[in-house]
């Protein structure tokens, strides 16, 4: 029988580490350890920890800061399973959840997974028209959670990620601790000849962030990082990663074409009109919510317009360099 070490970092959230522990104390295969591994917070969750010692196998470290990259690699060396599983602080697990990945690795074995996230039905409006933005075919071209992914093989994300001992013991860890580290340690696993792979079934319910400013700042720094992956590897920057960029260039100059092409002006004001209600129709939809509707068209002009800025801001900085 497998048996999994669930690795946490986590940075100054201790309440939310209290309702990932939580969601883990009710899934239904329960043959795996946690370990909490603590960045060198200052609000500590050591307290919240202690709780579950009773209802899971348990374990906090303290350690300075890091990075979550680092602070993960620090768990792989404690950590006493044979397969690895990643999550991020903000995340709730499904019951099902480690049921479901037991299955599908005991038929179709991976040597490294990844799931989707998904918003819970107790989320708030804004944090479903965040997930929405995150998720949407109209916005990241699907491809978080998706197994048709553009250039290839799979690549797992650490906010939802399991990988087997051996392939720790012959990758390593994480090669940096920020800045796109995640996609830089699957694309070490895929070219080491290991196999990932989607598992579409073990989804976690991801919070991300609660108010719009903070999605932006999140979103800054994903367009940043997607330049620094490409610092290591420049064929991983796909055309789908510059839409945010082209889309914030294009949104800041849509009043200036005014200036000079009534027509132009019009035309171009009609694209992002229409894009948008595009946005609005299914959002509305999927999330059977005109309100969380609505609030998507805000989540995605802050998640391509942050990401954009981002991008380009770093792009020019590795111009430079």
């Amino acid at each position: 029988m497998r048996k999994y070490s669930i690795i946490i970092p986590v940075y100054n959230r201790p309440d939310e580490i209290n309702e990932l522990l939580e969601s883990l104390t009710r899934q239904t295969y329960r043959n795996f350890e946690v370990l909490v591994i603590e960045d060198g917070s200052k609000l500590t969750c050591q307290h919240m920890v202690e709780q579950f010692a009773g209802q899971l196998e348990i374990r906090y470290y303290f350690k300075e800061n890091s990075g979550q990259g680092f602070s993960r690699n620090y768990g792989f060396t404690l950590a006493k399973g044979d397969y690895f599983v990643i999550f991020d602080s903000d995340c709730l697990i499904p019951e099902h959840y480690f049921a479901t990945v037991d299955a599908y690795l005991n038929t179709h074995y991976l040597d490294a997974y990844g799931g989707p996230d998904r918003a819970h039905p107790n989320f708030s409006p804004i944090q479903k028209a965040i997930s929405y933005s995150m998720t949407s075919l109209f916005t990241t071209g699907g491809i978080r959670g998706n197994k048709k992914r553009v250039g290839g093989a799979f690549h797992p994300r650490s906010f939802n990620m399991g990988l087997s001992r051996k392939v720790y013991e012959t990758v390593g860890g994480y090669v940096i601790t920020r800045m796109g580290e995640d996609i830089i340690y699957t694309i070490n696993i895929i070219k080491h000849g290991f196999t990932t792979g989607l598992i579409e079934d073990a989804y976690v319910y991801h919070k991300r962030r609660t108010n719009f400013r903070q999605f932006f700042k999140q979103l800054h720094f994903f367009g940043r990082a997607r330049i620094n992956i490409s610092r290591f590897y420049p064929k991983e920057l796909k055309l789908v990663h510059i839409f945010p960029a082209l889309f914030t260039l294009a949104s800041f100059s849509i009043p200036l074409l005014s200036l000079f092409s009534t027509p132009l002006y019009q035309l171009a004001l009609s694209l992002f009109i229409l894009y948008f209600l595009l946005i609005l129709l299914d959002a509305t939809i999927k999330n059977k919510s005109l309100e969380v509707g609505l609030l998507s068209i805000i989540a995605v002009f802050v998640q391509l317009v942050g990401y954009g800025i981002g991008f380009l801001t770093e792009g020019w900085r590795k111009l430079r360099e």
